[in-house]
């Protein structure tokens, strides 16, 4: 049989018992679609393309250490590496925006400081902001993977519904309903914690 039309899951294991044309073929592949799933994203090709790298370069190190327990899941499993890689550039390069917005059943797009009753004397000074800010994040960085996964794309990079759903490798709905979930339990940990907020 042809490598060119073997499944992902037998290139990996030929990958694995050192046939490197096999990792070729899985590139050559899912090259594309693993591309743009980042370019969309970061809006920047050259980065983009550091990213594309750094992400095969991290598939091959696992692949090499035989760490690799996601069978018949081939480009799912380098897409949520990708996405890791993504978030953890803008963490370190501290890009992502200060004050996150989200979008209503409504689509009517709302700061998220919005949905709290502010006291009579609102934020007393900027660092008090920043706390605030910070416990937003937190809070954001809480919640399960996958809403804390929709949530970052759609507030931080302003990602449509279509892009994350194909990003994620999900339907529009089930991405649409991680976001509901996501702000209910937002609005939750908010509700919980504004009166510590504002003493």
């Amino acid at each position: 049989m042809s490598v060119r039309i073997q499944e992902d899951n037998e290139l990996v294991q030929l990958y694995i018992n050192g046939n490197e044309e096999a990792l070729a073929t899985l590139l050559q592949r899912h090259k594309r679609r693993i591309f743009s799933s980042i370019y969309i994203i970061v809006r920047d090709r050259a980065l983009a393309e550091d990213l594309f790298q750094d992400t095969f370069f991290k598939v091959i190190q696992t692949l090499k250490r035989n760490q690799y327990s996601e069978e018949g899941k081939f480009l799912p499993w380098v897409l949520r590496i990708a996405r890791n890689l993504i978030i953890d550039h803008f963490r370190k390069n501290k890009k992502l925006p200060t004050v996150p917005v989200y979008v209503t059943e409504d689509g009517e797009e709302v700061d998220v400081f919005a949905t709290i009753p502010s006291n009579d004397d609102g934020f007393k000074d900027n660092k008090e902001q920043i706390q605030f800010r910070k416990k937003i994040r937190s809070m954001i960085g809480s919640l399960p993977d996958e809403q804390k996964e929709v949530v970052i794309m759609r507030m931080y990079y302003d990602m449509s519904f279509k892009e994350i759903a194909d990003f994620c490798n999900v339907s529009i709905n089930t991405s649409l309903g991680r976001m509901r979930y996501a702000l209910i339990n937002l609005k939750k940990m908010i509700e919980e914690s504004k009166t510590e907020v504002f003493i």
